[in-house]
């Protein structure tokens, strides 16, 4: 049991970059078709019209092929995590740490290297930090949900080698409401969580140039139920092992406290979860000029399930530091098993300001700024383990160029500076500054039937550990070029072209001491320098006839590329995992084709085919960890009248190429029927959903997960929700 426990407890989380995938959306759906030709979408829930992509780059990015999930998708994959949210899409998976804690995953890479966004800000938290730390962003009160990738990624940062996940939030209202009040509403439950969630907003005018907006969520589960047994097949089988030696030796009481962990079934123990938010903004409008602030407070609490045996692993690793003293005087001092979880609060002020400069070179400047207020305590039990305190400010000014001819683009700035604090016995990583400073632009030209879009970001960062005497500083180039052909109408293949390098983090450079929550010693390293790739990436994206094709084939090369290894040793009873650098490759592909089947005037019969592998490979050969195996989805949606009936199939294959210390999983297939009703003609206004997800109660984990080994993906779930907006 030993060694393979120790092996759970501190699998390397190794995080990596990627680009998203270009599809997301529904068969059918305004967005979908949208994204592919980069023009507006109309938006379900509003009568105005919205972008698919960032403020400042809508009118670009259009190689990119950005990802939107919106409307009914969006209340159909409804989850507390962002990285739930977006699971399904190809190219991105989620990191599932628990219930409560996941972060998105793009082309099997994560952590600070997916930049997490907020109306084009950074989330400002510490989930970039670990795994087990819940990304502070409410995906209740989105609008919409982006993934980004391209050369456009580069307004937003070079550590987002590959991509970014834009949440988009109406709390400094867009626009001037065109009615006296606009209200949203979602409510929903379910069976597999006993899960309890609402969401209301208010948009109203104050006057002819003044908008106000109001929102509130909360949302409320139990311990999950999943199918048969929590632990995995070795783990379980290493259990019972071990409680059999037990019992040989005489130790019935540890004996059935193994027996007992092995054999938890049907619901995870720990994995609840409790979060609601509020929040409020205000937006004054001038002709084409605007300025708005907002506030809002988050608040989340939720277990983190434990490795069944933790407390026996510690006792054996306490005796043999004893020199296997009489075991009966140590069974008191074997560690108890004590529910950790984790208790987050986060206060936030955005501003937003837009001038219009009239019919010169720039057509306007555009302004977003975000400050944070971040603590994050770590419980064990009732008792305080560590406290992280996060201060954070962001702001960006760009400046959006007059499109003349075919000619368009946008330059800019941007700053941060994040104080991260931790305090605590096991307190991992130091006190340090990080501040950043980056200049980049983004152009894009248009000759008929080719595009040509480049990116470019110089970038300045320094991290300060004050107490450690260490202030390390980086100066990196990044820069990207795309360009796409028109083969014939509204179908375009291209490819693109990046450079890009990345300062290491602060947990890279500093980290030291044990983590609780993901049980290994972390050592960084203060001499790590800077990480660089070149990818290359070939696509097809648009239509032929009725059928929507997205295609990508990607490669990347990196140059010292920073992960956390194994080094053999072991400090108070965990393995010691270092961070290191060496060169590594990448390559996938992500494809998604949907078509219609059967045309009528009341019926229509839609497919959708999906699939994405990744293969990541470190130069001395061994597999970078936690990378998803090959995934296939099919769906088939019926649209009769007032009706939408869905049904989905989506397969996992098993993931046997392995990274040292990491275990195996096994392929599964989910399979998922749903049906929406739209009571009003002509209308989505308001939708009523029933879903019945994994509806053959399959077991299921995921590769991507630190903690695949003892926490399952959910059983059987029934779920039923409505979404008003009036």
């Amino acid at each position: 049991m030993k060694s393979l426990a120790l092996t759970l407890l501190a699998t390397a989380a190794m995080p990596m970059g990627a680009y998203a995938q270009d599809t997301g959306t529904d068969p059918g759906s305004e967005t979908a078709e949208a994204q592919s030709r980069g023009e507006p979408a109309s938006d379900d829930l509003h009568s105005s019209t919205i972008y698919v992509t960032a403020a400042g780059i809508d009118r670009l990015d259009v190689i990119a092929g950005t990802s939107v999930i919106t409307g009914i998708a969006l209340q159909r994959e409804s989850n507390g995590q962002v990285g739930e949210v977006l699971a399904s899409l190809p190219g991105v998976d989620s990191s599932g740490f628990a219930p409560g804690a996941s972060r998105p995953i793009l082309r099997g890479f994560g952590g600070d290297r997916v930049r997490v966004l907020t109306d084009g800000i950074g989330s400002l938290d510490a989930s970039g930090a670990s795994d087990d730390h819940a990304v502070a962003v409410d995906p209740l009160i989105a609008e919409r949900i982006e993934v980004l990738r391209g050369p456009a990624v580069l307004l937003y940062g070079s550590q987002a080698i590959g991509g970014a996940v834009n949440v988009i939030t109406k709390r400094i209202p867009p626009r001037m409401p065109d009615e006296a009040i606009h209200i949203d509403a979602l409510a929903g439950f379910d069976t597999a969580s006993d899960l309890r969630e609402g969401g209301l907003s208010f948009d109203l005018p104050l006057g002819r140039n003044l908008a106000f907006h109001v929102d509130g969520s909360y949302r409320n589960t139990d311990d999950i139920e999943v199918p048969g047994f929590a632990a995995s097949p070795i783990l379980r089988a290493d259990l019972l092992a071990d409680a059999a030696e037990e019992e040989e030796e005489g130790h019935q009481e540890e004996a059935d406290e193994l027996r007992e962990a092995a054999n938890i079934r049907d619901v995870l123990p720990n994995s609840w979860s409790e979060t609601w938010s509020v929040g409020t903004g205000l937006a004054f409008f001038s002709g084409q000029s605007s300025f708005g602030v907002s506030f809002d407070y988050y608040d989340t609490a939720y277990g983190i399930p434990g490795l069944p045996g933790i407390g026996h692993v510690h006792g054996e690793e306490e005796e043999e530091h004893e020199g296997e003293e009489d075991h009966d005087e140590h069974e008191g001092e074997e560690e108890e098993e004590v529910p950790v979880s984790i208790g987050l609060q986060r206060y936030r002020v955005d501003l937003r300001g837009t001038l219009d400069l009239g019919t010169g070179f720039f057509d306007e400047v555009q302004t977003r700024w975000g400050w944070s207020d971040y603590t994050h305590t770590e419980f064990e039990g009732d008792e305080i383990g560590t406290v992280f305190d996060v201060q954070g400010i962001e702001g960006r000014v760009e400046l959006v160029q007059s499109r003349r001819g075919g000619h368009s683009g946008s330059i800019g700035a941007q700053f941060s500076n994040v104080d991260f604090e931790a305090i605590g016995d096991e307190a991992y990583i130091p006190p340090n500054v990080t501040e950043n400073f980056a200049l980049f632009t983004l152009q894009e030209l248009d000759f008929d039937n080719f595009e040509l879009e480049a990116g470019a970001r110089f970038e300045s960062t320094s991290i300060d550990a004050e107490t450690l005497g260490i202030e390390r500083s980086f100066d990196t180039f990044s820069a990207a070029v795309g360009g796409g052909y028109m083969l014939f109408p509204d179908f375009r293949m291209g490819v693109n072209l990046s450079r890009t390098e990345r300062a290491p983090s602060a947990q890279e450079l500093f980290a030291d001491g044990p983590h609780l929550a993901t049980q290994q010693f972390e050592l960084g390293d203060a001499t790590l320098g800077t990480e660089g790739s070149w990818g290359l990436e070939g696509y097809l994206r648009g239509e032929i006839g009725e059928v929507k094709i997205n295609a990508n084939f990607y490669r990347n090369w990196f140059d010292d590329f920073i992960y956390l290894a194994a080094t053999g040793e072991e400090e108070d009873g965990l393995q010691v995992f270092a961070f290191d650098q060496q060169d590594a490759d990448q390559w996938g592909f992500e494809t998604q084709v949907t078509f219609p089947l059967i045309e009528g005037r009341d019926f229509t019969l839609l497919g959708d085919l999906r699939g994405d592998y990744t293969r990541a490979t470190l130069a001395d050969g061994n597999a970078v960890p936690r990378i998803p195996p090959l995934s296939l989805y099919g769906a088939l949606e019926a649209r009769w009248e007032h009706f939408d009936l869905r049904g989905e199939v989506e397969w996992h294959d098993d993931q046997t190429r392995l990274a040292e210390l990491e275990t195996p999983t096994d392929s599964f297939a989910f399979v998922n029927l749903s049906v929406a009703w739209h009571p009003f003609e002509g209308s989505e206004n308001f939708t009523l959903l029933a879903q019945v997800d994994n509806v053959f109660d399959t077991e299921g984990r995921r590769a991507t997960s630190f903690t695949k080994d003892f926490v399952p993906l959910h059983g059987r779930n029934f779920r039923l929700s409505a979404r008003a907006s009036f």
